[in-house]
């Protein structure tokens, strides 16, 4: 049970349910993670934005090895995410 207030997927309205709907689209759900943001849909937008920038981005790492960096950190953390 989470202790932050979440908007569940088939509650969300506008802007929100907008966002809901690309993350279904990417991903096949909204994870938690998406959802502890729900309060406030433009920090929303803004945090995915910035991980879609970062994942993505043409230089350095490859996509590859950006995941396998997530993976260890959030490991490393004790972090399921």
């Amino acid at each position: 049970m989470t202790w932050i207030r979440q908007v569940e997927p088939d509650e969300a309205t506008g802007r929100l349910a907008k966002t809901y709907r690309a993350a279904i689209d990417r991903a096949g759900r909204v994870f938690g993670i998406v959802r502890t943001m729900s309060l406030a849909p433009a920090t929303m937008d803004a945090s995915l934005g910035l991980y879609q920038r970062i994942m993505f981005a043409k230089l350095g790492l490859s996509r590859r090895q950006r995941e396998l960096v997530a993976v260890v950190v959030s490991r490393a953390n004790d972090c399921h995410y």
